[in-house]
């Protein structure tokens, strides 16, 4: 597991795997963000931006990516589940919230089970998935396997990559291992038969997302023993990115009740 220290001007206390782009050591409440298949922690600066001081906003970034391009990518869930698991479970324990879109969501609840279940500190109170169907769905998806054509049509088709790095050629030649070894994680993925947490669970999805139906959206409900609920939002998989103020109220709520000020 890398240790390796990462600079940044407002925070020293960043990890090559946690990144804190804001100073939030003293704040009552964590919340630690996972990244979309492809993305990178820097996707949620501008959460950090919102929340900081007032919650200790993480951002997991995964390697093969940014400034972690030359490490090898990891293209199992299971496998960067157990990486972040042991950056968390570091850190010094406070009431936690996890965030997750598309392919971070599943990773966030496998962080979430193995952290319970081993009964490690960092043990989220509250998890948000946002853009995926419940792990235990399936579909047959076979993105990894496309040509290089074929995976930056899928990126094109769900807008979820940033404008500047579809424009680039060169950028996003550079970007594509860490893009397919994403997408070999999440489309391999199984979730084990009945594998629950006991945190209540916020699902966000998009009206018009083509990657999760209503009904799979609703098969979250079967991995929680605590609360549950669904919120929908205007928008397709990348709903988040229109709906910015909606989708931070709804966290808000969230790091409110887990902070027990909700």
């Amino acid at each position: 597991m890398s240790t390796t220290r990462v600079t940044t001007p407002a925070d020293t206390t960043s990890t090559a795997w946690l990144r804190r782009y804001h100073p939030g050591g003293n704040s009552p409440v964590r919340l630690v963000c996972f990244p979309h298949a492809g993305g990178s922690a820097s996707f949620y600066h501008p959460l950090s931006a919102r929340f900081a001081p007032g919650a200790d906003v993480l951002a997991v970034q995964y390697p093969g990516r940014q400034d972690r391009r030359r490490e090898p990518c990891l293209d199992d869930i299971g496998t960067l589940a157990d990486r972040v698991v042991a950056e968390l479970a570091a850190l010094t324990p406070r009431p936690t919230a996890f965030f997750g879109h598309s392919m971070g969501a599943v990773l966030a609840f496998e962080v979430a089970w193995r952290l319970e279940r081993a009964g490690l500190p960092g043990a989220p109170a509250a998890l948000l998935a946002s853009g995926r169907r419940g792990p235990s769905t399936h579909r047959d998806e076979t993105v990894h396997r496309l040509d290089d054509e074929g995976v930056i049509a899928e990126l094109r088709l769900l807008n979820g990559t940033e404008a500047a790095v579809l424009g680039d050629e060169e950028i996003l030649r550079m970007a594509l291992p860490a893009i397919r070894g994403d997408y070999r994680a999440i489309e391999t993925y199984r979730c084990p038969p009945g594998r629950v947490v006991s945190c209540p669970i916020t699902v966000l999805t998009g009206v018009d997302d083509p990657k999760t139906t209503a009904a799979e959206a609703e098969a979250w409900r079967e991995h929680t023993t605590g609360a549950f609920r669904v919120r929908e939002f205007p928008g397709g998989h990348f709903f988040l990115i229109g709906q910015q103020a909606a989708v931070a109220s709804a966290i808000e709520v969230e790091l409110d009740r887990v902070a027990g000020l909700g």
